[in-house]
């Protein structure tokens, strides 16, 4: 099949081809590669697959096969060659020109030090003018790694010691978060440019990091989580260091943690040591080389004054941050006009339990957008593709993200499980509702507690909770709730812990972000179902992915720890529910993050009206209303909702 016809039929369509019969091959001898692309696109397998197929015409010759790969750089000298192999992320060689390259010093580790620093500073100084891009970094650590683990054997047996590090950072999740992609790339970073790792995984526990760095020597502390929790555990672990005399620069970073939080909450906590919030792993590097070089004090004693800025600016914002009381705002709640015809009765009531869904399935739902962001590409997709900064190493990264999801479907590497109930509901005309164990009504299973908009707002404008979205029991009306915990994580770990056996961290990230990407796509779909099909009240919904991806549909899917449900606390009951742990495998850690971590959990609002809104700030006076009546004391359940106590 030539290139221009196999470019032209795709892009163009055609009902019929008229084919050269000498030109047929025969099915079992095409090659994997194409066959797979083609029947993707014939078998409309999935959205992309157009798109996929005419990446590969283009790289083909007229004569049907692959291009040949240009291989001059092989013909460099070998110090060449292996930068060459860093900075292009090529593993290919390198264990061959490690080889040829250690035979050229009288010791292994020369061979660390000298050729293989002097590339990866290279990649370095690539990555840090923006001529480089994570993805690039990644494959690049994955090169040295491998390289290293060539020599280690015979940098033991010549017992001459290893390369100094530039410095040691210990890494850690906090107790409780189970999230370390974040974590992982910051280390492959900081590993790339010379500094010795000491990670310590997820969920660690404060006195074993403490422990640990004083063990290690370590020379800086870096902090992550992902969930709204640990930003008090990171305070925790600011306490204790506090409390142990330490002065190791302590650095914080994660999807929840700000410049603000890290300024106002931790740094005061570490008065001995310097706290520093790092935006992404590109700023790492500079700041732990900054930290750690000769203008330290310097660098140390701007980011005080920076910092003492922003709790000032922090203070007044607060001052001027004007909220109603509680009892205020519930009056100027959102008030809907019940009406029968808005209450949609479910097509079923209770729980289902979906067991192995198909992979196959979920991979339509793909958000693509938010992998990217993942490895600091921005850009929306599919528009991220040509971007001219961006555009090849997207194009790169989505083609390794193809290849990875069809192993994971074909060699059933991850297991997909969902769990969803609808169930009798009305509110109390406030901001509790009440599930019913049956139609009946008579009797409450268990009650869920909502918070509520405390911000002074715009003449006529409400402050919204979720609880208003469900008919009050006075109203007469027979409402419903649903909720959901869906993972595409199960049976992750072996897969993982083999790309890291093989030094791989490129593929081990590229896995764990697939599987959240997959997850969130569950939700997606079980959405989709609940709408159409399940609850019903959606029936003749026909949107696009990107409809999708936008929210146009009616009702919503608020999750627990998410903006207009900041409260952690509520996926206790909604887990409790569901019978979730028990019938997907799917477990709560004590920070109320879920395991697997590629997990989504939420409610099903169905009201016409229901929609998406941030909570902001409430005051303590609403902390102590919702204590009372969830039971709980209050300097725990304040405790739990800091990060939006004012």
């Amino acid at each position: 099949m030539h290139s221009a016809f196999l470019y032209h039929a795709i892009q163009h369509g055609m009902d019929m081809g008229i084919v050269n019969p000498t030109m047929l091959e025969i099915y079992d001898e095409i090659p994997k590669e194409l066959l797979e692309k083609v029947e993707d696109v014939l078998l409309n397998r999935n959205d992309n697959a157009t798109e996929v197929l005419l990446d590969y015409a283009e790289s083909v010759k007229g004569d049907g096969k692959k291009k040949e790969r240009d291989l001059s750089w092989r013909e460099q000298d070998v110090k060449r060659r292996i930068t060459y192999s860093l900075v292009k992320g090529i593993t290919e060689f390198i264990e061959e020109d490690t080889e040829e390259c250690r035979k050229l010093y009288p010791e292994p580790i020369q061979v660390i030090e000298g050729p293989l620093m002097d590339g990866m500073n290279v990649v370095g100084d690539l990555f840090g003018s923006g001529k480089m891009f994570l993805p690039q970094v990644v494959k690049s650590a994955r090169v040295m790694k491998q390289a290293v683990a060539y020599l280690n054997p015979f940098i033991e047996a010549a017992k001459n010691g290893a390369v100094q590090p530039n410095g040691k950072v210990l890494m850690a999740t906090v107790k409780g978060d189970v999230h370390d992609i974040g974590k992982n790339i910051v280390g492959v970073v900081l590993g790339c440019n010379n500094y010795d790792i000491v990670d310590m995984g997820v969920m660690v526990p404060t006195q074993d990091i403490i422990k640990k760095a004083i063990e290690e020597n370590v020379d800086v502390i870096g902090l992550s989580g992902l969930i709204t929790p640990s930003l008090d555990e990171m305070v925790s672990v600011a306490e204790e260091m506090e409390k142990a005399g330490l002065t190791i620069p302590l650095l914080i970073g994660g999807a929840t943690t700000s410049r603000v939080h890290t300024a106002v909450k931790i740094e005061q906590s570490y008065t001995k040591g310097q706290t520093i919030h790092v935006l992404d792993a590109s700023r790492s590097v500079t700041v732990v080389e900054k930290l750690l070089g000769n203008t330290s004090e310097e660098f140390v004693a701007d980011i005080k004054k920076e910092y003492e800025k922003v709790r000032l600016n922090h203070s007044n914002k607060k001052a001027q941050k004007r909220l109603l009381p509680y009892d205020v705002a519930l009056e100027n709640k959102f008030k809907i006009d019940w009406k029968a015809e808005d209450i949609y009765t479910p097509n079923f009531v209770g729980n289902k339990t979906y067991d192995n869904f198909p992979i196959s399935e979920l991979i339509p739902f793909i958000d693509w957008t938010p992998f990217f962001q993942t490895w600091q590409l921005a850009g929306r997709f599919p528009r991220i593709l040509t971007d001219e900064v961006v555009g090849e190493q997207a194009t790169s990264l989505y083609a390794d993200a193809q290849e990875m999801l069809a192993k994971i479907e074909k060699e059933n590497w991850l297991t997909a499980k969902a769990v969803i109930g609808i169930w009798p509901a009305n509110s109390n005309g406030k901001d509790d509702v009440y599930t019913y164990t049956d139609e009946s009504r008579t009797e409450v299973a268990d009650t869920l507690f909502s918070l509520r908009q405390q911000t002074q707002k715009a003449k006529q404008l409400p402050n919204f909770s979720l609880a208003d979205y469900i008919a009050p029991v006075e109203t007469g009306l027979q409402d419903y709730l649903g909720g959901f915990v869906v993972t595409a994580g199960l049976g992750i770990e072996p897969h993982v812990k083999k790309y890291q056996e093989e030094n791989d961290d490129y593929n081990a990230i590229l896995l764990k972000a697939l599987a959240d990407r997959l997850a969130e796509a569950f939700a997606e779909l079980m959405h989709k179902k609940v709408r159409e099909e399940l609850w019903g009240y959606a029936p003749n919904e026909s949107l696009e992915n990107e409809e999708l991806i936008d929210e146009k549909y009616q009702g919503i899917r608020p999750a627990p720890g998410y903006p207009a449900c900041p409260d952690h606390t509520e996926k206790i009951t909604l887990f409790k529910k569901l019978n979730a742990t028990q019938e997907i495998g799917v477990e709560l850690t004590e920070s109320m993050a879920m395991y697997p971590a590629a997990s989504v959990s939420g409610f099903y609002y169905a009201h016409p009206q229901a929609k998406y809104f941030g909570l902001g700030k409430i005051d303590i006076d609403q902390v102590k209303s919702i204590a009372e009546r969830k039971g709980m004391d209050q300097v725990v359940m304040k405790k739990w909702l800091n990060p939006v106590v004012n």
